[in-house]
């Protein structure tokens, strides 16, 4: 992530003031938290991390907040079609696609820029004028290969 925390901070606490809603003090918590994860997680994953620092949070907060995290365009969206929503931080706009293992769930961030090509010429080709995209190579790791 590009960004320090306090310029993530700063992002969040002024798109939360847009939003008519203030920081409050899990909001804060769960930024902090979830910037330092090294790893794409869950809502419910962060969650089990947040409660050993503050009991009190609920599930409902984290959720709300990775919501508002989204919006706010600090943290990005990420659908492996395993049921459940994965974020990643969003703050360095550098533009990745994921290699996914369907077994283990692990994933790996590459960027190739023969691919990039071929999707500017395919946009180019249709008329189109691109404004974001994805992609999502699905296969097994080779730990998973082996066992």
């Amino acid at each position: 992530m590009n960004h320090n925390t306090k310029d993530t901070h700063n992002l969040f606490s002024q798109y939360l003031s847009e939003q008519n809603l203030r920081m409050t003090t899990q909001r804060e918590l769960i930024l902090k938290t979830f910037c330092k994860q090294k790893k794409h997680v869950t809502a419910e994953q962060l969650y089990e991390v947040l409660k050993k620092v503050d009991p009190t949070i609920g599930h409902a907060t984290v959720y709300r907040t990775m919501k508002l995290l989204t919006e706010a365009g600090i943290a990005r969206e990420l659908n492996f079609g395993e049921g459940s929503v994965r974020y990643e931080p969003d703050t360095s706009k550098e533009h990745h696609d994921h290699l996914v293992c369907v077994k283990c769930g692990e994933n790996i961030e590459f960027l190739d820029e023969e691919i990039e090509n071929l999707q500017k010429r395919v946009v180019t080709k249709y008329g189109y004028e691109l404004v974001d995209h994805s992609l999502n190579l699905y296969g097994i790791c080779p730990k998973c290969q082996k066992s």
